[in-house]
């Protein structure tokens, strides 16, 4: 299978309509909503689809129509669990039994060869993710346009080659499909969501490795304009108000500078130690200016039981301790282990106890990761006898395509990502010893981290001045006149020489 960098999969070459021999079954699964006549319309367009029929099947999720609806050539669930476009996309997929999963709208119809072309890329790689090309038409028949959002995203990022780390903001349920492993490995469609459920997903699905890829030859009319073309203000008003709490890369929606959210955009995973240097890591990772930060605190919690012991000499009170100090804070949770990923979060953190994070030292890690989209970041923090010591950021995204693949994890992740070494104290990292004592004030803690900037960026610009002048001084006498005193001493130097 082939290892895909970033999201540029112009590297495959999928076969021509018509000229290669599918085996893969796809059910088509249509959340549907008293819409009997626009089924009664699309289901027909299923049947003569160029994909062979008998890996075919139609799965219609009715969400409490009333009568219930009847589609011929489809098998019909009612959604039993909840309401709304999520539980019926949900209630859908769970019935499917297709190796591939395409999402369609009830409103839709679909060119012949539309399955076809879906399904020649789950043939070449099991992580991807296949968007039609949808034109609105007022009526059956006519050619169509697209959105002019969907038109601008496609033109200024290669049709989504370059479109970096956010490629699912263009899935659609109109009309896409993935792999039901792939599905199923990014926890399924959201049930609790009747709009939006569709980004969402995307963006769960991208976490879990996915390469989006539109294809302008699945073509696809949906029959009348969207509700996001009829109310757009209205359904970004309605959609904001929860994707901020489950999507942290749109960074717009968090802008407030103390609220916590349910979806942290960075996770810290740090193994317990001793009480002060384990609180110390901890405290700063709480405390930065990235304030949608988690901690993961790793120690065998299971073993603090509630028995008689004598509270000063327990031989777990280190780890008593730290589960006293944070037990009621929502932004740490325990675990027996080290989370394998961060999912949904884009990133996760392993910081090794002792050691404390600057003001910006996380936010300016996740930039620089972001600046090439790096799939991993080491930051070097010392030398033992057992070899460097180490902090790491790595790209939830990344690592979980990593899996896909046989072979070492950092390895493979530097092929379709990137890594680099970086330097802690660069990135502000420093022994828990060494460390300044944490503002309460996160304002104080952000005018820190601007005035540490603002000091690194005018030290490296005396840098370059200085270069600059040494370059020049280095130059022959016949080059360039000399001036200035210290000129003058270098002048009265090479002849004194």
């Amino acid at each position: 299978m082939t290892r895909i960098r970033h999201n540029d999969y112009g590297v495959l070459r999928p076969p021509e309509p018509g000229t290669w021999r599918p085996t893969l079954k796809v059910s088509v699964v249509i959340p549907a909503y008293d819409c009997q006549e626009a089924l009664d319309r699309t289901v027909p367009a299923l049947a003569r689809q160029t994909y062979p029929a008998e890996l075919v099947e139609v799965i219609v999720a009715d969400d409490g129509s009333e009568p219930p609806l009847r589609v011929p050539g489809a098998r019909v669930v009612r959604v039993a669990d909840g309401w709304g476009r999520g539980a019926a996309r949900q209630a859908g997929q769970l019935a499917a039994t297709g190796d591939v999963i395409h999402w369609l709208d009830s409103d839709m119809i679909l060119a012949d060869d539309h399955l076809e072309a879906h399904m020649r890329w789950h043939h070449l790689i099991d992580y991807a993710v296949v968007i039609g090309d949808t034109r609105f038409v007022d009526a059956p028949g006519e050619e169509g346009v697209q959105t002019e959002y969907t038109r601008k995203i496609l033109e200024s990022t290669r049709r989504l080659k370059d479109a970096g780390t956010n490629p699912y903001l263009l899935h659609t349920g109109a009309s896409s499909s993935v792999r039901a492993e792939l599905l199923r490995a990014a926890g399924g469609v959201d049930a609790s969501l009747n709009m939006a459920e569709d980004t969402e997903l995307g963006y769960r699905l991208a976490q879990a490795g996915a390469v989006f890829i539109p294809d302008a030859e699945a073509r696809a009319w949906h029959v009348g304009p969207s509700t996001v073309m009829l109310r757009e203000r209205e359904v970004h008003r309605h959609n904001w108000s929860y994707l901020g709490d489950l999507i942290p890369d749109l960074r717009w929606l968090r802008a407030h500078p103390r609220r916590q959210w349910l979806v942290p955009y960075v996770r810290v995973a740090v193994a317990a130690t001793t009480y002060e240097e384990t609180r110390a890591t901890v405290d700063s990772a709480l405390a930065g200016t990235l304030t949608d930060a988690a901690v993961t605190l790793v120690g065998p919690w299971s073993k603090l039981t509630g028995e008689r012991r004598s509270n000063l000499d327990d031989p777990l009170l280190e780890l008593r301790l730290l589960h006293n100090l944070y037990a009621h804070e929502p932004r740490v949770e325990f675990a027996e282990g080290m989370p394998a990923s961060a999912a949904p979060a884009p990133f996760l953190v392993t910081l090794p106890a002792g050691w404390v994070l600057g003001a910006d030292s996380l936010a300016r890690l996740v930039k620089h990761a972001d600046r090439d989209l790096l799939g991993l970041v080491c930051v070097a923090l010392a030398e033992s006898p057992g070899g460097v010591v180490a902090a790491r950021l790595e790209r939830t995204a990344a690592f979980a395509r990593a899996a896909l693949f046989p072979g070492g994890a950092d390895d493979l992740v530097d092929e379709m990502f990137g890594s680099e070494w970086v330097s802690g104290d660069e990135y502000g990292v420093v022994p828990a010893d060494e460390a300044e004592p944490l503002s309460g004030e996160p304002a104080k803690w952000r005018a820190l981290a601007g005035q540490r900037l603002a000091e690194i960026k005018e030290l490296k610009a005396r840098v370059e001045r200085l270069s600059a002048e040494v370059e020049r001084l280095a130059e022959p006498p016949d080059e360039q006149e000399p001036r200035g005193p210290l000129n003058t001493i270098m002048r009265h130097l090479r002849s004194a020489g």
